[in-house]
């Protein structure tokens, strides 16, 4: 098995993400994340664990997308618990990230909200009208 390098900040996650990404490595991918991690992706689900996040990616990156760095926004810290976020460069909503330390100092993710937007109205959407 391959040694990764790992996350000693919570803010090196992020990094490690699109580096990872960018080489079409699932693998380093999914080591980004605790084994019984959640991610809310694809919008709408969750998928659960390590094994199903790695699974995932590795259907994504089949297509080859390039990943950008995106400069993360100030980290919270409580603990061995941390709050990490990046407005993406699109910016269309927002990404957040509660990663865990783990034993041996480093950091990995344990829920991720990849892509988050504002909700939409759906009264709006579906009268034409706003809600107000």
């Amino acid at each position: 098995m391959r040694t990764y390098e790992k996350a000693m900040r919570p803010e090196d996650i992020t990094r490690l993400f699109v580096e990872r990404s960018n080489a079409g490595d699932a693998d380093g991918v999914a080591e980004l994340y605790e084994e019984g991690a959640v991610m809310a992706y694809p919008p709408g689900h969750q998928t659960v664990g390590r094994a199903a996040i790695r699974d995932l990616w590795a259907s994504v990156l089949e297509r080859r997308p390039t990943f950008q760095p995106e400069e993360p926004l100030p980290t919270l810290v409580s603990g061995d618990i941390a709050l990490t976020s990046t407005p993406p460069r699109d910016g269309a909503g927002a990404r957040a990230q509660v990663v865990r330390r783990q034993p041996d100092g480093s950091w990995l993710r344990l829920l991720d909200y990849p892509e988050f937007v504002p909700p939409t109205d759906r009264a709006a959407s579906t009268t034409g009208k706003s809600a107000d």
